[in-house]
């Protein structure tokens, strides 16, 4: 319900002011001025690259469907004996789902409006669901925190706080720092961890997932390399180079979503 009026909100907008530069007041990016990727650029129009914005809907989509399997876990009464610690742990994989929101939301602005506070979000956006994945890891290797003279506590409050923060800071510093080198130091941190996971709990996790999310995030660079050069289609396709990129990633998050939500139990998780 949540995704139809996302749609029909859009849709609306789009509808309203196709033909309408609203953002002309706007700072605009440097990417309005020395354009990217292949799709042809609509200045005077609400969405100013038309398939990029509407690719980044699968990231909403995603989104809510792990909020929406986290709210599940809540409420249910039992959960399977050996369920795995993200089906006993709903909290965060209703941090995992909103931080796919905030990047669908923060990536269909900047490719919609192509002005610098789009790109600011845009970028600060692309970290949350990493950093949602690690703290997921996290918080299957020590589930409980244990102090001198206190009962244990569970970490994932903890770790969810912690990135929050750090999408705040993400946000506030975006000029402060490299994107790609930011970007690919938390991918090569998941993959790190799925490493630890292969030598420590190698019998309990869904190994297939992984695979494939290893895949789909390879076809989206190549998807996304060829548009940059303008190699994939041409200006006014319908098929663009960087909104396979948007797609391809969104399907890698599922997957390793799903890596950790299909694992299961054991004595030593």
């Amino acid at each position: 319900m949540v995704f139809a009026i996302t749609l029909v909100l859009l849709g609306t907008v789009y509808y309203l002011w196709r033909d309408q530069d609203v953002w002309s007041a706007w700072q605009p990016a440097a990417e309005l001025r020395h354009h990217e990727y292949g799709e042809t650029l609509h200045e005077h129009s609400v969405f100013r690259t038309r398939i990029n914005t509407w690719s980044n809907l699968p990231y909403v989509l995603l989104g809510l469907y792990a909020i929406t399997l986290g709210l599940a876990d809540q409420r249910a009464r039992q959960r399977p004996a050996r369920a795995g610690y993200l089906v006993r742990t709903p909290g965060l994989s209703i941090l995992f789902g909103a931080g796919c929101c905030y990047l669908g939301l923060g990536s269909g602005m900047f490719h919609a409006s192509l002005t610098r506070w789009g790109q600011q979000l845009d970028v600060a956006a692309m970290f949350a669901p990493l950093l949602g994945l690690i703290a997921i890891h996290l918080g299957r290797w020590f589930p409980r925190l244990r102090s001198h003279g206190r009962s244990a506590i569970a970490s994932w409050p903890l770790l969810a706080a912690l990135v929050v923060i750090a999408c705040g800071l993400l946000y506030r510093f975006k000029w402060s720092y490299s994107a790609a080198n930011l970007l690919t130091a938390l991918i090569l941190a998941v993959a790190t961890a799925a490493a630890v996971d292969w030598r420590k709990w190698r019998t309990h996790l869904s190994w297939c997932w992984l695979a494939v999310a290893a895949l789909t995030l390879a076809l989206a660079v190549i998807c996304r390399q060829l548009d940059v050069h303008r190699h994939f289609t041409g200006p006014d396709a319908w098929l663009q180079g960087h909104a396979l990129w948007h797609v391809f990633t969104c399907l890698a998050l599922a997957c390793m979503y799903l890596y950790q939500r299909c694992g299961y139990s054991s004595a030593a998780q």
